[in-house]
């Protein structure tokens, strides 16, 4: 397992995370080793917007003596007063449901406390009205909610509650189906998103990944937008190369399931690249780079995705990015031209030219 660190909040978190969708679908026995044997790969991540209420004992008994080593992303908003998983913009009732899950996964407390699910502005709206925002922010003071997060599918109202808020973590649906118009969370133009993760990259708010599968349409070509399948670790690496991402949050609900989700570190280059997408019929991204890191090896030792990722931080003035930049190994003043990473690029990025505008930019800043 590999690890990213919180920029805001310092937590180590495994890039492979688990999300609750489909745990409740196994028998008990079958579902906690499941969990079990996550912890036991190395993953320390779990959301908590599971499909119906029978996940919420399964951690429990999964995870009691190693409450302290694991984060729980829990939602205030999500409800499931009948069962199965609901939504609710009124406060009572999201009290109610937050004590509990509380009280089911054994717990007296929330690592990342998210707002839930805003993803029209009106939902944003009620949310402040009815008083859920300030009853979250009751739990912060009282140490019972550690961080703030906010889950939604939509870039324009994600930059509306950040306009008004801080938070410290967003749950977004990330995969290429999404990215390019297609799916049914699809919110939001190629660059809006884009602006969006260069934000997050900016502000320090770490993304967590749900959808990464676009619930399993990607993963079969006769359901596929694009009429062609991707590999599961294609689009966990799809995800993972987003700026600001940290964790990506498939779901699962047997512990061959968790076999294939964590063996995504031990697979070929081949086998997790997702620059085929290039050759999709709806899919147009020619001209940009979209660090896929296709390009490799550079013959001189450019990162040259993260360098193009640092690039496109700095435009909008991130100095993090621009310091990150500075102490590379190699930098874009070190392209010889010898147009290898051109030939290679299947987005048809012509990077040689691309290192010359990196220099040239950096010179005036």
């Amino acid at each position: 397992m590999k690890y990213r660190k919180h920029p805001k909040t310092g937590d180590l978190i495994s890039e492979i995370g688990f999300g609750s969708s489909y745990i409740f679908e196994s028998e008990e026995m079958e579902a906690v080793k499941a969990l079990r044997h996550a912890y036991e790969n190395g993953i320390n991540y779990f959301d908590l917007a599971a499909g119906n209420a029978k996940a919420f004992p399964l951690y429990a008994k999964a995870f009691k003596d190693v409450r302290n080593k694991i984060f729980y992303q829990i939602h205030f908003g999500a409800d499931y007063t009948n069962g199965d998983y609901g939504w609710s913009l009124d406060l009572e009732t999201i009290k109610k449901s937050i004590s509990w899950q509380l009280n089911v996964l054994n717990t007296n407390y929330i690592d990342y406390g998210f707002i839930h699910c805003q993803d029209e502005l009106s939902d944003w709206e009620s949310y402040k009205r009815n008083g859920v925002l300030e009853y979250i922010y009751e739990l912060k003071e009282k140490g019972i909610v550690k961080h703030l997060g906010l889950s939604s599918h939509t870039p324009k109202v994600i930059n509306k509650i950040m306009d008004e808020i801080d938070i410290d973590t967003l749950m977004f649906s990330i995969n290429p189906g999404y990215e390019f118009g297609k799916g049914d969370y699809a919110y939001g133009s190629v660059s809006e998103r884009e602006e969006l993760y260069l934000r997050c990259q900016k502000e320090s708010v770490g993304i967590t990944v749900m959808k990464p599968f676009s619930g399993g349409q990607l993963l079969d070509e006769k359901l596929s937008p694009f009429k062609k399948s991707l590999n599961i670790y294609q689009c966990i690496h799809y995800a993972l190369d987003k700026p600001a991402v940290l964790t990506v949050l498939p779901g699962a609900k047997t512990v061959n399931d968790v076999e294939n989700m964590v063996s995504y570190f031990e697979q070929d280059e081949g086998t997790t690249d997702y620059s085929v997408i290039a050759d999709f019929k709806y899919v147009d991204t020619k001209g940009k780079c979209v660090y896929c890191n296709h390009c490799k090896p550079c013959p001189v030792g450019i990162d040259i995705g993260l360098v193009n990722k640092y690039f496109d931080l700095i435009k909008v003035d991130d100095v993090m990015a621009l310091e990150h930049y500075r102490t590379l190994e190699k930098k874009a003043e070190d392209c010889i031209a010898c147009g290898h990473c051109d030939s290679r690029c299947p987005f048809g990025v012509k990077q040689s030219f691309r290192m010359q505008e990196i220099v040239q930019y950096l010179r005036e800043l």
